[in-house]
């Protein structure tokens, strides 16, 4: 039209519809309803021929959470431009994601998009993906838009893989693996505007008492603009690798935070060596700003707080322009005494 813009930034990319990679044991819903996706995955639990529901494009109306509880199951949609699970838009905050169980370790989900509706951070609901006691999960290629969390590894994930997913506009994490989480892999993934951390490890043992957060990888992910907490974060745990990537734009706290803080519940802290947490490869642009009052935030918070802080090797990182230094270093206080 005559209007007149300004473009900050584009992103764009070719893109068409997937069809039905295996229609002989890819199952299609009867229609576009959460119930009708339900139903087929329920219809794939108990059959010996499908191994998985594939999701045509449209849009799918949602009103609660998916469960994927009886097998392991294959969701494939027919791209992220093209199957969108849509939260009703004529109300807030709902409860919508996909809850996956330890009888369905080895599921996989793929090329859909999901739209929340929420505008406030309530903690607990809005996981898109809340995964307990699963292994073998694999998600590729998931846009996830406006819900509280993307994915919330609650317990125990085990050797799976994130990788080539969007999320935009989180109201609290983008990905968060706790409890005992080991031997995953988080890669190729791309956060924008989070309201907590956009990667985080966080060896929490609220729900698995002793239990050890080792062998993750973080790598080649990209952080944009964080709106309360970092890009990427490492709480404790031991033998993780970070790696190669970027956070900008950071709001009010660092790029990256490494803190042995135990949020008030057990926690593991960080391994001596030889289980030497590695962050290396990464730049970070603008990152840091003030919270808590008149806490300020260098680029990289290094945090020895409650727990161990020890076996942290940090290599190879560039920092430009923080907004306020570039690596602060913090132990925890208490009534005003530093520990």
């Amino acid at each position: 039209n005559t209007s007149q813009y300004a473009i900050d930034f584009m992103n764009l990319e070719q893109t068409a519809p997937t069809a039905n990679p295996d229609p002989a044991h890819l199952l299609v819903p009867a229609g576009f309803t959460e119930q009708d996706v339900q139903n087929a995955i329920n219809t794939v639990d108990s059959s010996s021929t499908y191994t998985g529901v594939y999701l045509p494009a449209g849009q799918y109306s949602l009103t609660g959470r998916l469960e994927v509880s009886g097998k392991a199951v294959n969701m494939v949609g027919a791209g992220v431009w093209y199957t969108q699970f849509v939260a009703p838009q004529n109300q807030t905050n709902t409860d919508t994601g996909i809850d996956v169980q330890s009888t369905a370790s080895g599921s996989s989900f793929s090329g859909f998009a999901w739209f929340g509706n929420y505008t406030t951070r309530i903690d607990g609901p809005g996981h898109t993906f809340q995964l307990t006691n699963t292994s073998n999960i694999t998600i590729n290629n998931i846009w996830i838009e406006h819900n509280v969390v993307g994915v919330w590894g609650l317990t125990a994930v085990t050797n799976s893989t994130f990788t080539n997913l969007r999320i935009r506009d989180t109201l609290a994490d983008g990905i968060n693996l706790t409890n005992g989480s080991q031997g995953n892999m988080i890669s190729n993934d791309e956060a924008r505007t989070t309201g907590d951390d956009s990667f985080a490890l966080f060896a929490a043992q609220d729900s698995c008492s002793g239990c050890k957060e080792i062998n993750n990888t973080i790598q080649n992910v990209t952080a944009i603009a964080p709106w309360r907490a970092a890009g990427v974060a490492v709480y404790g745990g031991g033998a993780n690798t970070v790696q190669n990537f970027t956070v900008s734009d950071t709001l009010c706290y660092p790029g990256l935070t490494i803190s042995s803080l135990n949020f008030g519940y057990p926690f593991e802290g960080f391994e001596p060596a030889p289980q030497t947490t590695t962050i290396q490869n990464f730049s970070l642009e603008r990152d840091g700003g003030h919270f808590w009052g008149n806490q300020a935030f260098g680029a990289i918070w290094a945090f020895s707080a409650t727990n161990l802080f020890t076996g942290i090797r940090v290599n190879n990182g560039t920092i430009t322009d923080p907004t306020y230094t570039g690596i602060m270093f913090q132990t925890d206080y208490v009534g005003g005494t530093a520990q």
